[in-house]
């Protein structure tokens, strides 16, 4: 029989990872060698585990997926990830395909569709659903007007997504190990940006376009 396909699962929520899991032990090719409940950990385990795919959240407390998602490919390059996350695939995919990720999978997909992405992400290739690819499509053409928010910086669309759900710029830099001052400075950027004037009109923006977390 072929080398099985390692995978670490990266979340933080023990139940997720549980149920993760159990869905590849019961896969003959897959098997998880290590967990972490965060991105540092996931760090630290990618540097004295052997891993052929990362499956990784994109919302953790310590740093977010996408954060994580960048240190990796900057210390393991050929190392695929395959972001995972409970926000509709418009929300985050392009996102995170765009800062190296292997593929983007929503949670509520089924089973199936996990054990195909990790193979398929195993083999060097590119894991995409149906949904992502015309998010990718749209992100693509040049001739189609994007939304404001699609042209913010990671960090601003984060601060966003963040002050929409109700957090308090304290609570952000809590979150994204960041000064109160740096979030701040993001706030303002995106408000510039996105020709906006008070957290009320950010939230509302948010709200219009599913961006509450």
């Amino acid at each position: 029989m072929s080398q099985k396909i390692r995978v670490l699962i990266a979340d933080d929520h023990a139940i997720i990872r549980q149920g993760l899991k159990q869905i590849l032990s019961d896969t003959e090719d897959l098997e998880v060698v290590a967990e972490a409940d965060g991105g540092v950990k996931a760090l630290q385990v990618l540097r004295n585990t052997q891993c052929d795919v990362v499956l990784m959240d994109v919302s953790m407390p310590d740093r977010n997926g996408i954060d994580t998602l960048k240190l990796v490919k900057k210390e393991f390059p050929r190392l695929p990830v395959l972001i995972l996350s409970m926000h509709p695939e418009e929300q985050y995919a392009v996102r995170a395909l765009r800062a190296g990720a292997a593929g983007y999978l929503s949670k509520q997909g089924a089973p199936e569709q996990l054990v195909t992405a990790i193979r398929q992400v195993a083999a060097g290739k590119k894991y995409v659903s149906a949904a992502v690819a015309e998010e990718l499509a749209n992100a693509i053409g040049e001739d189609i007007e994007r939304p404001p928010h699609e042209k913010l910086s990671d960090r601003e669309y984060q601060t966003l997504c963040m002050i929409s759900s109700g957090k308090t710029l304290t609570q952000i830099a809590e979150q994204l190990n960041l000064s109160v001052k740096t979030v701040s400075v993001y706030r303002a950027r995106l408000l510039e940006k996105m020709k906006l004037r008070n957290n009320a009109e950010l939230t509302h923006y948010g709200l219009k376009h599913g961006l509450v977390e």
